[in-house]
């Protein structure tokens, strides 16, 4: 079972698997399966008896939606991961894959990010509930582990983007929505483009496809009950960021910081090394590329 198999992470996560040879795959939408609601949950688990479980669905948006729904955001993603992991435990599925997040670290987190750190501080405050709720079902895992022997493991992405990614400026994260703006302010000539924050923080970001990857070979290969990031390992610049798509979109306006508006967290960027120790992953895609592929996707879609 894949939760969140027909969006942005998920589509690529079954297409790995699919191509790994795994056949008999079940994808619950949110539209027939509210995954908050135990009953909800417990039946679509007896119904499908699946022998493994990769839980991807999430309710997530950039700075501004974290802003505004701190309350659903917790709750949902908590509530979700709260009951799939017992009525994964209680039927008997044979694995969990949790798929956390970043925004799980703490606000002032050493760089690169070791999985050892994620306890050592409270999260970034703009996305802090999302942040913890996820972080919670770590907890959770690693105490299933230990009273049921519950094979249960978490992994922390970096920042991800590519083909398919959300682009509604509302919700969006920070890449899609430079692409919009970027290509937008370009086909309306406009002179210049006003961003949020100062563009000083950092962020890593990774392919989804990569991302995918990693997912199916921990899956495949780690049982352990440590966290594993799964990233590339290289740090950018929000500003440098801006400058790169625009660039690409083939904007030549001005870049406008309002610094009135939050940064997020300082800086975030990953230790990898226990992905590549653990089951041999390592990301392929550079961002240069990606974003091509990205902005390409997202000027010609249907």
């Amino acid at each position: 079972m894949v939760t969140g198999g027909a969006g942005f992470l998920g589509r690529h996560v079954v297409d790995e698997l699919r191509a790994a040879g795994v056949e008999d795959l079940v994808m619950p939408r949110s539209v027939t399966h509210d995954l908050t609601r135990q009953v909800v949950v417990e039946d679509l688990i007896a119904n499908s008896q699946p022998d493994v479980l990769i839980h991807l669905a999430a309710e997530v948006g950039g700075i501004g939606a974290n802003r505004d729904n701190p309350g659903r955001y917790f709750y949902a993603n908590a509530a979700m991961g709260l009951h799939l992991i017992e009525a994964s435990r209680r039927a008997g599925v044979k694995k969990y894959v949790q798929v956390g997040t970043v925004c799980s670290y703490p606000k002032h987190t050493a760089v690169p990010f070791e999985e050892d750190d994620i306890w050592d501080g409270y999260p970034e405050e703009t996305n802090a509930p999302y942040g913890v709720a996820k972080r919670s079902l770590l907890a959770m895992l690693q105490a299933y582990r230990t009273q049921y022997d519950y094979n249960g493991i978490y992994l922390l992405p970096a920042n991800l983007y590519g083909p398919h990614d959300n682009f509604d400026l509302e919700t969006s994260h920070v890449i899609p929505a430079l692409i919009h703006r970027f290509t937008a302010a370009k086909e309306a000539a406009a002179d210049s483009v006003t961003l949020w924050g100062t563009g000083s923080p950092s962020r890593e970001f990774l392919h989804v496809r990569d991302a995918a990857r990693g997912i199916v070979a921990a899956t495949q290969e780690y049982d352990g009950p440590a966290p594993v990031n799964l990233g590339t390992g290289v740090e950018t610049k929000i500003a440098d960021l801006a400058s790169l798509i625009a660039r690409l979109c083939g904007y030549e306006g001005k870049i406008v910081w309002d610094a009135s508006k939050p940064d997020g967290q300082p800086r975030r960027s990953l230790d990898t090394s226990r992905a590549k120790s653990q089951f041999g992953f390592e990301a392929e895609i550079a961002l240069e590329e990606g974003l091509r592929e990205t902005i390409d996707w997202w000027t010609v879609k249907p």
